[in-house]
């Protein structure tokens, strides 16, 4: 098993790097690894059923969504995006919601058609809402990366932070969907669910602040005793215990992972590069992992017989944001151009691979049909939507000749 997922990681860094080279999302290749590799092993003697198992895989779904979410606080510069934080927690918040439940209802439409993939079920169209609804910035940032330089800094600040922040909002709806589609779920008062979804707000973000502060001063006692590396595993088991006990207490611990990484991210006290440079290879390795793994768990015949729904939700996706976008950003200082490419900017990207594999591996009916549902939308996004948005930044004006022409990247 070592020997096997070593090589596999191998590949993934690999694929991840020739990626880079060519200016394509490394996700897309580490997907087609996984779906590639037979993850049957009855065939071999004495082994198991499966090289990877769904609950093992949502086991590593959520550690790696702990390290993602953790290092995209990390990276968020709060002095950088304080200009636009106002309309980016609109859009991550409000917006989220708006979009999960505009989904919803077209998944609702669906699920009444003749020979529909999906079950007649309202937890099932609030869950995909709630799992296509979030954005990855990592994967737009790697599609503009022939635009570094070019564009305007407010609108890539607007996309990043609304990027980090829309994740664990997402994440708690989803949970809620597949509370209401349990049986304890079944027969809990709508209120109390409300009442839960706050409390997993409300706690994740206070324990979040609050441990990231206590981490912020145990880590700047010992800045000048200890290496790096030693205080990249400090701030590593700093954010295990908060987000476990953040968990613990009945609150949305991926949330809280977020605000830890934020609090550190932008502490005076901290060394920012040092911490950002020492935990970007556990945030790699993460990413890497979790395509990885979902590639693995899904029946690449399953992906193709979704396809046709697949493409129906990614363009209802596609409408819903760019709709939402426009009704959030209405009286903003951004303008129709930069509107219309930040509804079209939305790429998804881990977090709903994580949340399809967490429904996958739970008692729910429906779960089984979530992955192969994830990946389409994932893929269709980032071959049609993601190669378009050079282009589509040309055709709207957004590129300038005044920035510092430099590609980073190159």
């Amino acid at each position: 098993m070592l020997a096997v997922f070593g090589a596999l990681l191998l590949v993934a860094v690999l694929l991840d790097t020739f990626a880079f080279k060519v200016r394509v999302p490394g996700i897309l290749l580490v997907l087609a690894l996984g779906l590639l590799t037979d993850n049957n092993l009855e065939a071999i003697p004495g082994g198991a059923k499966a090289l990877l198992s769904l609950a093992r895989a949502e086991e590593v779904a959520q550690v790696a969504l702990v390290l993602v979410l953790f290092f995209g606080g990390l990276t968020t510069n709060w002095a950088r995006v304080l200009s636009i934080v106002k309309p980016a927690t609109r859009l991550a918040t409000a917006g989220s919601l708006i979009t999960a439940l505009l989904v919803m209802v077209a998944v609702l439409g669906f699920q009444s058609l003749p020979g529909s993939l999906l079950p007649t079920s309202l937890p099932l169209a609030l869950f995909v809402g709630a799992m296509v609804c979030s954005t990855d910035a990592s994967a737009v940032m790697a599609m503009l990366r022939p635009l570094s330089g070019h564009l305007p800094p407010r609108l890539l600040a607007l996309i990043e932070m609304e990027s980090a922040v829309n994740d664990p909002v997402a994440v708690v709806f989803a949970g809620l969907a597949l509370a209401l589609a349990s049986a304890g779920g079944a027969t809990t008062a709508p209120s109390g669910l409300v009442i839960d979804v706050v409390r997993q707000f409300l706690l994740g973000g206070l324990l979040g602040f609050l441990g990231g502060s206590l981490a912020q001063q145990l880590l700047s006692t010992h800045r000048r005793r200890v290496s790096p590396s030693v205080l990249a595993v400090m701030s590593l088991a700093e954010l295990m215990l908060v987000v476990g006990v953040t968990q613990l207490l009945g609150g949305s611990g991926l949330l809280a992972a977020f605000i830890v990484g934020l609090v550190l991210g932008n502490s005076p006290t901290c060394d920012q590069p040092a911490m950002e440079e020492a935990q970007a290879g556990f945030a790699k390795m993460a990413e890497l992992m979790l395509f990885l793994c979902m590639g693995l768990v899904v029946d690449p015949q399953e992906v193709v017989q979704a396809l046709p729904w697949s493409l129906a939700l990614f363009l209802v996706m596609l409408l819903a944001r760019s709709l939402m976008v426009q009704g959030m950003l209405l009286g903003s200082p951004f303008g129709q151009a930069e509107k219309t490419f930040v509804g079209l900017a939305g790429l998804r990207g881990a977090v709903p691979i994580a949340m399809a594999i967490q429904a996958a591996a739970s008692d729910v009916s429906w779960g089984r049909l979530m992955p192969s549902l994830a990946l389409g939308v994932v893929l269709m996004g980032l071959l049609f939507q993601g190669f378009a948005l050079v282009p589509l930044a040309r055709r709207l004006g957004l590129t300038t000749t005044s920035a510092v022409l430099h590609d980073p990247y190159s």
